[in-house]
């Protein structure tokens, strides 16, 4: 028996002195409200209404029992807000590679309260974010995977030392600032040049967003095609320790260009477009209620990790591997 429906029926007709009306009132053929009327005075062992009348009236039976029916039903309309407002308030945690742009972030943040979803940020590494959206833990992800079948692609490049005396003198660029296109890197003007005069080239340091299986075999293979000595490029630790090797003209730094400029170095773009970074926007199936990544989501989410996205067709490899990606997105590098 459905108690909560069965209750309802029964106060209806008791607030309506009338089953016919109690029915319109529920929404349910007047048949089927007396059988449930019928049904509680069987479980209870007593009649609730007195049918010898034209009219129907209450039992003192009824009457008895008609304010803990109702509070019941209270009680149960009050436990159903509750879980709608606590459904609806509970934070969203979306994760995102490290070191994105604060201010990106706060208008995802923002934008998630205009929309009605609370949205919480988190700075994870790649493996974390997958794991995260398959234990639960995380609603939305950005997925590390292969750039060309990617729905954001960002370009990576070599940031390095400003030019001398700029550093501590300039501040960096301010956000969206114009500077002049770099010409693009080859890994192959990286080799050792055999003039004994000539400068050495820095080590390359790679952070933990492109330390990633797929990533660095790439690298390690184009590396090897270019014949960088092995070691040249090698995985960083921290990234402030990173930012501030490169800073200081010890080496280089694989990375995008928006950090690059927000941290004052000059950047220049590797030719190379397949060690590009690539993403999907990935949703959990483990929290009720979370539907696949908005679109307004996956666009704000372009912008904080410096991908301009534009619409592509969808590779069917990436549709299989991630089928809750909304519509395919692309950068223009």
């Amino acid at each position: 028996m459905d108690l909560l429906a069965h209750l309802e029926a029964y106060v209806a007709a008791v607030d309506e002195a009338s089953f016919s009306r109690a029915a319109d009132r529920l929404g349910i053929a007047q048949p089927l409200l007396s059988r449930r009327i019928k049904t509680l005075e069987e479980h209870y062992g007593g009649l609730l209404f007195d049918r010898s009348r034209r009219q129907v009236t209450t039992t003192d039976f009824g009457v008895l029992l008609l304010p803990y029916a109702q509070d019941v039903l209270d009680r149960a309309e009050r436990l159903w807000q509750i879980a709608e407002s606590a459904r609806c308030s509970a934070v969203r945690t979306v994760a995102v590679p490290a070191a994105c742009n604060p201010a990106a972030l706060a208008r995802i943040i923002r934008a998630g309260a205009e929309h009605g979803i609370p949205l919480g940020v988190r700075e994870l590494p790649p493996g974390e974010r997958e794991s995260g959206l398959a234990d639960g833990s995380l609603a939305y992800a950005l997925l590390r995977v292969a750039p060309e079948d990617a729905a954001l692609r960002v370009p990576l490049g070599l940031a390095t030392a400003p030019p001398s005396g700029t550093l501590d003198d300039a501040p960096p660029a301010p956000a969206g600032a114009r500077h002049p296109r770099p010409r693009a890197v080859h890994l192959e003007d990286l080799r050792p040049r055999r003039d004994r005069g000539a400068p050495s080239a820095l080590p390359i340091l790679t952070t933990a967003e492109d330390c990633i299986p797929h990533g660095q075999d790439r690298l390690s293979r184009a590396a090897a095609r270019s014949g960088l000595p092995v070691g040249r490029i090698r995985p960083a630790g921290a990234i402030a320790g990173a930012l501030a090797e490169m800073l200081a003209g010890r080496v280089a730094l694989l990375c995008s260009e928006p950090f690059a400029r927000r941290h004052g170095a000059s950047w220049a773009p590797l030719a190379d477009t397949s060690l590009h970074r690539g993403y999907d926007p990935g949703t959990t199936r483990r929290q009720p209620n979370v539907a696949r990544m908005p679109d307004w989501l996956v666009a704000l989410l372009a912008s904080a990790i410096g991908a301009t996205p534009t619409a592509a067709p969808v590779p069917a490899a990436s549709r299989a591997a991630d089928h809750d990606a909304p519509s395919r997105l692309a950068a223009r590098g």
